[in-house]
């Protein structure tokens, strides 16, 4: 497992990728076998994939369509465009320079939505114009995440979002998009913005043509969750947990003592946050087990130990619970999907991302 705080990604993101797909006629099941997803989990609404898997369809997409903004715009962001604006950006003195330069890239590549940077009460916003009105969450967050992730990673650090606020409606993966970007996050807004400490503006971009190399060719699956909402209580004892063997996790009181609150104190502000200490083991487990399933030969038994349970049996009620499906079949899923299609010809080191 990566250091970065890991996650995995809700299978509505997976549904709104693969909208322009369908609405062209094209192969969606054939795209998601390639990337290792099973079709069936579309079907089951709590199902969930491994960052690296949603990052390899983001890229057979973006390859299948020539856009890398999923078809969103009425103008394809084109294959290439994002190496393009890394490489604009790159040389900036300070954030602020890369930011400015980054929207207007992002202004000529894209004809239904423009941002720009305003700096007013000690916060930078930066605000989102669309010309045919309101767009899907996905849209604003596609363009926001590409931005964001971008942006902290010339800088080396995840840049908090203070707020956030979008023209359209709230979203049915309400929690995913409050953890990806802002928990303060609002819809129905007369605009879309988000705002962060304008003190950030002046950090310098400490990135390079090297470091550059190494970030395209984990993009996207690396910022998808190395720059989520990290400062919740909810992301702290999650990295707390982390940290500890599953079979180890303090109960309630003992993780009350750890953070040095009582009881009462942690309940309430779990609560303010929509979880429950018995949620976040859930789904630290659930995301362990995925990461386990798509990327390593540990067998069934073995994973199901790590994780704490005590027998494989209850590991598979418990995974069939979280995600919709039993973890052999979530594992055959992703190993069938790795050999059904060949893989298109290897471009150039650094060429098969998102660029």
């Amino acid at each position: 497992m990566a250091e970065q705080e890991r996650g995995t990604i809700s299978i509505g993101f997976v549904r709104e990728a693969l909208a322009g797909v369908r609405q062209r006629g094209l192969d969606a099941a054939g795209l998601l076998r390639q990337a290792g997803i099973s079709p069936a989990l579309l079907d089951t609404a709590q199902a969930r994939v491994s960052p690296e898997r949603y990052g390899a369809l983001w890229l057979l997409i973006a390859e299948t369509l020539d856009d890398e903004f999923f078809g969103l715009d009425a103008r394809p962001m084109k294959c290439g465009s994002f190496t393009l604006l890394c490489h604009s950006v790159l040389h900036s003195d300070t954030l602020e320079s890369a930011l400015r330069r980054a929207l207007r890239f992002l202004r000529l590549v894209l004809d239904d939505l423009a941002g720009t940077l305003t700096i007013d009460g000690g916060f930078a916003h930066i605000r989102l114009q669309e010309r045919r009105g309101p767009q899907r969450m996905f849209a604003y967050a596609t363009f926001l995440v590409l931005l964001h992730g971008l942006a902290c990673w010339l800088v080396g650090r995840r840049i908090p979002i203070a707020s956030a606020d979008f023209r359209c409606g709230e979203p049915p993966e309400l929690d995913e998009y409050r953890v990806l970007l802002c928990a303060q996050a609002r819809f129905d807004q007369p605009e879309t913005r988000i705002a962060i400490d304008a003190r950030y503006l002046g950090m310098p971009v400490i990135q390079s043509e090297r470091s550059l190399k190494v970030f395209l060719r984990g993009a996207p699956a690396n910022f998808l969750v190395k720059y989520r909402n990290s400062a919740s209580l909810t992301a702290r004892i999650r990295r707390r947990l982390r940290d500890t063997a599953p079979a180890e996790w303090p109960d309630f009181e003992t993780l009350a003592g750890q953070l040095q609150m009582t009881a009462s104190t942690l309940r309430r502000r779990l609560d303010d946050e929509g979880q429950r200490y018995q949620s976040i083991k859930d789904d630290l487990r659930r995301d362990l087990a995925i990461s386990y399933l798509s990327g390593s030969g540990t067998t069934l038994p073995d994973i199901a130990h790590a994780l704490g349970f005590a027998e494989p049996s209850a590991f598979h009620r418990a995974f069939k619970k979280w995600t919709g499906s039993n973890p052999g079949d979530y594992r055959q899923g992703g190993q069938t999907g790795a050999t059904v299609a060949p893989r298109r010809k290897r471009r150039e080191p650094g060429r098969r991302t998102i660029r």
